[in-house]
């Protein structure tokens, strides 16, 4: 029986733990079905298939809302414990500044953009910048428009994740307000003029050999 047991699971691939088989007469499909099952305890049961790994990058499409046409995209990167955030986003007022922030969820049913809930503070601080002591994981800072009403942005924080177990930002959404965030505690933002749900970006083919 060892043998026969060593021998199974060795095949499969699980590790070898004791079978224990009630050792009294049975009819021959009662021991049979025993065995069956005393094999696939003992084995260690089905094996799970191999995680999938993490993924490094996401998008938000960011789309405007009600009476706006401020539109745009955000590209997020995994970089180790970094996440690089770049946006470009167009149809702003020239040279005008807008807060920008990653809020709790990904819904963008509503109008006005509301329903994408409040800023993301997964660990409970007070509002602020990105440098500030003290802020929001969700607190992006500003964007600001140039001559022709578009912006680019870059911030690399340590404040967030795309899928990890550290503030992940997966299915949840970037809003850009109308007017300025000044880092106080409770700002006058105004309203959301644009929104989009972060969502996995498709891989980027390895450049041909």
């Amino acid at each position: 029986m060892d043998r026969l047991r060593t021998g199974i699971c060795g095949l499969v691939g699980y590790p070898v733990r004791a079978l224990e088989i009630p050792m009294r007469p049975l009819s021959l499909f009662a021991y049979a079905g025993a065995l069956a099952v005393a094999l696939l305890t003992s084995c260690g049961g089905p094996r799970q298939a191999d995680a999938a790994p993490a993924p490094t990058t996401a998008i938000a499409v960011v789309v405007p809302t009600k009476d706006s046409s401020v539109h745009g995209v955000v590209h997020f990167t995994q970089q180790g414990d970094a996440l690089l955030v770049v946006a470009d986003i167009e149809g702003l007022a020239p040279t005008s500044t807008h807060g920008f922030h990653v809020h709790e969820f990904g819904d963008a049913s509503a109008a006005d953009g509301t329903s994408a809930g409040t800023h993301y503070n997964p660990e409970g601080h007070h509002h602020g910048g990105p440098q500030s002591q003290e802020h929001h994981a969700g607190d992006l800072g500003n964007i600001v428009a140039d001559a022709a009403g578009k912006a680019h942005f870059e911030l690399t924080t340590t404040d967030l994740t795309i899928a990890g177990a550290h503030n992940p930002i997966l299915g949840r959404s970037v809003i850009v307000h109308a007017n300025a965030d000044d880092f106080t505690a409770n700002p006058n933002v105004g309203a959301r003029i644009a929104i989009g749900v972060i969502g996995l970006a498709k891989p980027t083919a390895p450049p041909a050999k």
